[in-house]
């Protein structure tokens, strides 16, 4: 799908993508210049760095997409970069035409569902030939999608279901890591979510941004407790809206629930923390669909936490042999 040339020493990548009527198109990208304009992307630790999730998922996802659905993992990538659109973009749209069609532009479906994303007609997303055209679709998946508010700050499943309103909101995370991996494969992104460096999954160095996550957590001490609480005000916290609060302020996005939250980040042994690192709880530590309870470190055997109801947020002492402690701490935005 892809040939790369050295011109003047900068790298070109001529990317080969059907759109619409399967004309070929030979689309070539400076690797500098993209590189560039996706610096400022603000950081998604739902997405983590570009190779990090369960080892070897999203590339090995990728790998079972045929000719078909890669060239229109293409065309989305290509429209979007025209669009002068962000690869968390990118990454919705990818998880959606997964999810929908298997990214295949049917002409059949649920009802007069029709094309990558299953579009209806009779809902006003255009014609039946229009959205059977991926062209068509592509643009009108990116219309739509910027019209929701946030969806460049929360889980990429999260904004796919925004725009396409299933009846299974939560199907669309099942592709999170592919999509990743085909931003930074297809996309030539090193860096996609826009966090820092991947280094593997064990990271010693802290980020800049858990500073400020601890000092707005700090801050919110003896507010009550309430489960599922609001992440739109701080008049009271769960134990994962506090943590998803604090790192919003920092300017890292973190996905609802502590179960989601256990894969937004880079893993680390729960013993070498650093202040402002994630802490995890679960009824069986082997099983990481157990998780119930996270905190956030703050150095000197102390965190701060949301607990439980009847107890407001505080600091309390951590012991690293405490039953039901995860082995490792998660370190978002690296």
């Amino acid at each position: 799908m892809r040939g790369a040339v050295i011109v003047a020493g900068v790298a070109v990548v001529g990317v080969v993508t059907a759109i619409g009527t399967g004309a070929l198109t030979l689309i070539q990208r400076d690797h500098a210049a993209d590189a560039a304009a996706y610096q400022t992307v603000s950081c998604n630790a739902a997405l983590g760095p570009t190779t990090q999730g369960a080892p070897g998922t999203g590339a090995g996802d990728a790998a079972r997409l045929t000719d078909e659905q890669l060239a229109t993992v293409t065309s989305i990538i290509a429209i979007g970069k025209e669009r002068k659109l962000p690869p968390r973009a990118w990454q919705i749209a990818i998880q959606a035409g997964m999810t929908e069609s298997g990214l295949r532009p049917l002409d059949h479906g649920d009802r007069d569902s029709l094309g990558i994303f299953q579009m209806r007609p009779s809902m006003g997303w255009g014609t039946p030939a229009q959205v059977i055209n991926p062209e068509y679709a592509i643009n009108k998946f990116y219309d739509v999608l910027l019209t929701v508010p946030n969806w460049d700050t929360q889980r990429p499943g999260d904004s796919a279901q925004d725009v396409e309103r299933s009846a299974y909101p939560d199907r669309y995370h099942r592709w999170e890591a592919m999509a990743t991996h085909l931003i930074g494969d297809l996309g030539d992104v090193v860096n996609a979510s826009g966090c820092g460096e991947d280094r593997g999954r064990l990271l010693p160095a802290p980020t800049k941004a858990a500073g400020e996550a601890i000092q707005f957590a700090l801050g919110q001490q003896g507010k009550p407790y309430q489960w599922g609480a609001l992440t739109t005000h701080q008049n009271s916290f769960d134990c994962s809206s506090l943590m998803l609060q604090a790192y919003r302020d920092a300017g890292i996005s973190l996905p609802r629930t502590s179960r989601e939250q256990w894969r937004a980040g880079a893993y680390l042994p729960v013993e070498k923390a650093q202040p402002g690192d994630l802490l995890f709880w679960a009824r069986d530590t082997s099983d990481p669909r157990t998780i119930h309870h996270v905190a956030m470190y703050l150095g000197d055997g102390k965190m701060v936490e949301a607990q439980q109801t009847g107890v407001p947020v505080h600091i309390r002492s951590i012991e690293w042999t405490e039953g039901g402690l995860m082995d490792y701490a998660v370190r978002p935005g690296v």
